[in-house]
Formats: structure tokens, sequence, C-alpha cells
């Protein structure tokens, strides 16, 4: 439920390379769960899970990392291998150093550095032109967030971006790289990557080789979706509305005098920080509402006036007219849509299921020496 959605676009974006190279996207969809029909809603969104499980299946099916997008295949191992030569770093600094001459070892691969400022900024850089196709500038996003979420889960917290750049115009889901970074957003920069204040270099790094398997294992969720760290205004509103829906039952969301008073801020206050973080309450509590209706819909157990009613709808007509407002589609359509790719996912499992099976590993992002 905590768990932000992600625009269609994402999606069609992940596909293309499949595409490219002649591959069948519609069995990797339904067994992302993913109604091939709703790539062609603008406004349609899909949850974490389904993109997760979309790109780990495009990974194994295009045997690729980059997803058949980059100027070179990636090979699979490639990223898992680089965070292995990591750990052993004191900190962060040398653990990114590390990475750039890592990636440098590989004839085509992405050219990136990190540069310190005499002002005392850190900016990582990726150099190499990675929009040779419509759909670069996906590529350019998933490199520049993996980089920022695999910095974070190092140093074991949110690594505080000051902002993000990227060379290309602004996209028609632009408003998406707000959650993307959590820091204001350049279009048509000089170059693509972020800056951050250089001091963090000097963190240690705190993981071990248990938590990389563990975070391995997980991969990609773990780095393609944003914790919360509350390093935010937003974040810790954001958290507050979404712990209000998971104390079950009819819920009602509390209003913004009351999360001000948790947050021990004027009411004014508050108002005036999310507006420096470029959103609103009421932007936060229709994104919360929105990423919670979007998820049970397509889990599909849920009845939809039980669903209004959590959300805290008073009447099932408001939340119809909510939720045509943030998907261009009614909840029963949107159910409906999901329906196919949710049996064809259960047939599978039926078929396929044993007692014995090993939990999962994403294809590109084994444990070297593990099973998988």
């Amino acid at each position: 439920m905590s768990r932000v959605t992600i625009a269609v676009q994402h999606v069609r974006a992940a596909l293309s390379g499949a595409r490219r190279l002649g591959i069948d996207t519609v069995p990797l969809l339904q067994a992302a769960r993913i109604p091939p029909l709703l790539l062609g809603d603008d406004r349609a969104r899909v949850t974490p899970e389904q993109f997760t499980r979309l790109i780990t299946g495009l990974q194994r099916a295009t045997r690729d990392e980059f997803l058949g997008l980059g100027p070179v295949p990636s090979r699979p191992g490639t990223f898992a291998m680089l965070c292995h030569t990591c750990l052993g770093c004191p900190d962060l600094g040398a653990a990114l150093d590390r990475a750039v001459r890592f990636y440098g070892l590989f004839p085509g691969g992405p050219e990136m550095a990190v540069e310190t400022s005499a002002e005392g900024e850190a900016v990582f850089r990726i150099r190499t032109d990675l929009c040779a196709y419509e759909e670069g500038p996906f590529l350019s996003e998933c490199v520049l967030v993996v980089w920022h979420r695999l910095s974070s889960w190092l140093i074991g917290r949110r690594l505080p971006l000051r902002w993000a750049g990227f060379v290309y115009p602004a996209p028609v889901y632009a408003r998406e790289y707000d959650v993307l970074f959590g820091c204001p957003v350049r279009f048509r920069a000089p170059s693509t990557g972020a800056g951050w204040d250089a001091r963090w270099l000097s963190a240690p790094v705190v993981q071990d080789e248990a938590a990389l398997r563990d975070m391995l294992r997980r991969a990609p969720a773990d780095l393609i979706s944003r914790p919360a760290y509350g390093t935010t205004v937003a974040e810790h509103v954001r958290h507050t509305l979404v712990r209000a829906l998971r104390a079950g039952g009819p819920a009602r969301l509390p209003e913004l005098t009351e999360v001000a008073a948790r947050l021990s801020v004027s009411p004014a206050t508050l108002r005036r920080r999310l507006q420096e973080e470029e959103t609103s309450y009421q932007q936060l509590k229709d994104a919360v509402r929105r990423d919670a209706a979007i998820t049970s819909l397509v889990a599909g157990r849920e009845p939809i006036t039980e669903l209004a009613v959590r959300l805290g709808y008073s009447e099932d007509t408001a939340f119809h007219r909510a939720f045509r407002r943030w998907t261009g589609t009614t909840p029963g359509a949107y159910r409906l849509r999901a329906a196919p790719a949710r049996s064809a996912r259960s047939a599978r499992t039926a078929r396929t299921a044993r007692p014995s099976e090993s939990p999962y590993h994403p294809p590109g992002l084994e444990v070297p020496g593990q099973q998988s």
C-alpha cells in the first residue's frame, strides 16, 4: 500500500528493447500481471510488484541487464559483481570510485565519473550518450536511479540529492521525477547526473555479504522502489497517511491540521514546507489513495464498495469520480482489465509450482556461487 505506483510510459519504454530484438512481449506482460491493453492508456499505472516482474522477465528474455536499450548489452551478473567489488570499500567515495572503474573495464559500457567541486559538492555524471534510441531517456533514468539507490543502500540511509539533471527535454511524465529523485530536476542540462553534499563521500559502507545476498534476492524491487527514509517533509506526511490506511477497517485519513500536530509544526509551516518541495497535502493524499486503490484492484479480492470506504470516501460515486480523474477509467473497468492477466498468472503458477522450489533469483542479478 505504501509503494508508489509507476506510470505506464515507463512500461512502454522498458518493453521497447525486447520488441526491437523481435521478442514477443505479450507473454512477458501476462507473466507480470500487466494487461496488454493497459499500454494504450496514457493515464494508466502499474504497481511496483508488476513492474519488478516485468523487468525480471525482460532481463531473462534479452539476456541483457540494460534490457536491450543500451549501446551494447550488459551481460547477466555484471551488476552483482559490481556490488561485490564495492563491499570491501571503507566509505562511499571509495565505493563509487571502484564502481566507476569497474564499468570502465567493459568496452562500450556506460562511462561514468564522480567529481568534487571546490564548493564542496560531489557530482555523479553519465558521460556516455545513452539516448541512442527514442527510449534512451528511460535507460538514463534507470542508471541514475539504480546508482542512487545502491549508494543509499551501501551507507544504510538515503543519500539526499541536491539536484538531478538530464541532457534531454522534459518527457511527458516529467512529474514522476520528483518522486524518483526527491530533489529539483533540470532538463536540457549539459550532462546527465546528480549532485549532493561532498561530505557524504566519507560515509562508511555498512553492508556485508549477507545483506548483499538478501538485496540481490529481492532485486530489482529494492532498487526500483524508493525507500521512505523520512528525510523530506513529504515522506513524513505520506508515511502518516499510509499508516492511517493500514490501521484496518473504515479509515478516515487525517486532516492537514492533525498531521501538522503529529509533526510538531503549525499547519502554515507544513503547507510552506510542502510547497518548497513542490507538492501539497492534497496531492499527497490523492497519491496515497490512488496507489492503494490500484494495488487493491490489481489483486482483485477486495469489493470496490469496501475499498471506497477504506480509502475514506463516504460515497461510492465520489470514489469513482476520483479514480476516473487519476486513471481515466472506473475502478470496475480497471479491475476487469487486470483480470485476464491475473487468471493467466494463476494458471501458470498452478502448472509449474513444485513444493521443493527454491526462492526465485532475478536473472542477471545472481550471487556468484549460489544456485538460482
